[in-house]
């Protein structure tokens, strides 16, 4: 019986040796002919094969994120190949390059660059913010006569502007200040009359601390300036977030809440706070014109000012703060 066993055994190993050379050998033979590959579809249309599927994918990848042109914001690309894995005969090439155009001929690319207006026209581009800002500040140092009108605007376009140098854009732009003649016993006075008090400290936080206090945006326009940084126009960290858009646009009240201080404030200019209640309070700097005063009750959304360039500015923005307790905290974990 054990002899039978054994015999039955050895004839079953030779037929498992016997299968696997010849499955080797079938491997081999189709192997010495054809090669993994993946075919590539899109929209169910077969456009060709690669090699190499994570490479490709890495190209196409870069380029809807980046583009080929440094003012590249994004490329929207609709419809992405599928792949399939396949055996391609070897003498076949693959075709990523003719499947990458292909990608690139159905994309839309999307510039981002920055136009400079004056009055809400379009003036001139220039490829990006820091140039924009510049701008702005160089015409506010040689006091242009037309600063008020002067604003940025971030443009997402699919056709791409051309673009201006800074030193062209300030000699296009620039005014000369109109010569005022005053007699000698006259003199300008600027109203700087403050009614209620405020605390300016730049005690900041990088928090985030619950409000119990619904808020709509003061403004829409361009983050111009962000919470927490420093530049060469403040001695410390920025304590608001600073909007860009143009004189005289209305400043609605974030909620509703009591004025406790309007007018002057240094480098804040004209400025209004509201007090909400809960150690909440919204400041709303360099206006153009004060609606309110101290004392008077708001209710959210009510106009309060104008967006100016009053105090220490270098073009025409609200400044916005958000402070609990007299801490300000950052105003885009709230709004914007």
């Amino acid at each position: 019986m054990l002899k039978k066993v054994l015999i039955h055994m050895r004839r079953s190993v030779k037929l498992i040796v016997v299968i696997s050379i010849a499955f080797l050998f079938i491997i081999s033979f189709i192997a010495s002919f054809y090669k993994i590959s993946y075919s590539v579809n899109i929209n169910g249309e077969l456009i060709g094969y690669t090699d190499n599927k994570s490479k490709l994918q890495s190209q196409i990848n870069d380029y809807i994120e980046n583009g080929e042109n440094e003012n590249t914001a994004f490329v929207q690309v609709d419809n992405l190949p599928e792949y399939n894995i396949c055996l391609l005969k070897r003498d076949v090439s693959s075709d990523d390059n003719k499947i990458f155009d292909t990608i690139k001929s159905g994309g839309t690319t999307y510039y981002r660059y920055y136009a400079i207006l004056e009055n809400q026209e379009e003036k001139m581009y220039v490829a990006n913010f820091t140039e924009a800002e510049t701008i702005v500040n160089q015409l506010k140092e040689k006091k242009s006569s037309n600063m008020d009108g002067i604003t940025i605007s971030e443009k997402y376009e699919t056709e791409l502007k051309e673009m201006t140098t800074v030193e062209d854009a300030v000699a296009k732009l620039y005014v000369e200040p109109k010569k005022i003649t005053v007699a000698s016993n006259t003199k300008t006075v600027v109203n700087k009359t403050s009614t209620g008090t405020v605390n300016t400290a730049t005690t900041i936080s990088g928090g985030k601390v619950g409000l119990g206090v619904p808020l709509v945006k003061p403004v829409s326009g361009i983050i111009s300036s962000r919470f927490g940084v420093r530049s060469n126009i403040r001695s410390s960290a920025h304590t608001g977030l600073d909007i860009a858009t143009s004189t005289g646009t209305p400043i609605s009240a974030a909620s509703s809440g009591t004025v406790t201080f309007a007018g002057w404030k240094g480098s804040y200019g004209y400025l209004a706070v509201i007090t909400h209640g809960n150690g909440v309070q919204t400041y709303y700097g360099h206006c153009n014109k004060l609606y309110v005063s101290a004392g008077q009750t708001v209710s959210q959304g009510q106009t309060i000012a104008t967006v100016g360039s009053t105090g220490n500015s270098t073009g025409p923005h609200l400044h916005f703060e958000i402070r609990v307790n007299g801490v300000a905290y950052n105003p885009q974990n709230y709004l914007y």
